[in-house]
């Protein structure tokens, strides 16, 4: 009996293992494009979260294209079965790092709307995000109302747009989809991210200097996400340490526009 005992556990640890090296392989969270987190007012959310879905709702501005192993051993399965879903990354709440450098309208952005908005983009061709979070500038859309930014879009660079406003005041937001045919951006790059602390200076209209933004741009995913909140330090609504999680993750929104045959999510 003590050999079968010592034979069976070892059968266990095995299973269990291997269960966890299947873990390894499944994919992080993934979150839908309504999912946009506290405080919003509108839209219905369907969240993907593993666990049990948060159900919020938000307040769309609107949208628009511009320009035109199974364990069998029984005695076992349920050790092995937590395994098998990967535990949702913890958010990383540690305060957002202070800005840096003064102030300057050369790496302000800002969103009005979906015709007025504006991002962080580099400003050499064929750079890199990650290259360009110490020297991006602002680029507006067309026609953008800031009459200090120097630098736009070309015309049909954003896609699709949506912006969206939390109910409290909290945030705003722009996500859409992007075409790098139409820039300089280099269409293989996976991206990067714009924050308080990169470029020198760098801020959104709709907080001041030194309120938590957050933009990220995904060209090789034709996708841009940035939102800016009203406080400084807002790691609840801003997290700045989701710097590589992507758009859907970092800001989720809006990232599918069936009725313009857009779609990025």
């Amino acid at each position: 009996p003590l050999l079968a005992w010592v034979l069976l556990s070892a059968q266990c640890a095995v299973l269990v293992e291997q269960a966890v090296d299947q873990a390894e392989l499944l994919p992080y969270p993934s979150f839908s494009q309504y999912s946009l987190g506290q405080n919003a007012s509108g839209l219905r959310i369907a969240s993907q979260n593993l666990y049990a879905p948060q159900k919020s709702t938000e307040s769309v501005q609107g949208s628009r294209v511009p320009g035109s192993t199974s364990v069998k051993n029984v005695n076992c399965k349920q050790r092995s079965k937590s395994h098998k879903k990967r535990i949702p990354t913890p958010v990383n709440a540690a305060p957002t790092p202070a800005p840096t450098g003064p102030s300057s309208s050369s790496t302000t952005v800002h969103i009005s709307d979906i015709h007025d908005f504006a991002l962080l983009l580099p400003d050499r061709r064929g750079e890199l995000i990650s290259d360009a979070e110490s020297d991006g500038v602002a680029y507006c859309t067309p026609g953008s109302s800031d009459s200090s930014c120097t630098q736009h879009f070309q015309e049909g660079f954003i896609r699709a747009a949506s912006v969206t406003k939390s109910s409290d005041g909290a945030w705003i937001q722009v996500t859409g989809c992007l075409d790098t045919s139409k820039s300089d951006l280099d269409p293989s790059d996976d991206g990067g991210q714009f924050d308080v602390r990169f470029p020198n200076g760098a801020q959104c209209t709709f907080g001041g200097y030194g309120a938590s933004f957050i933009e990220q741009v995904e060209p090789s995913a034709g996708r841009f996400c940035l939102r800016c909140c009203a406080a400084e330090n807002d790691q609840t609504h801003c997290n700045s340490h989701q710097d590589t999680a992507g758009c859907p993750v970092a800001v989720p929104g809006e990232y599918s526009f069936p009725e313009h045959g857009v779609d990025c999510s």
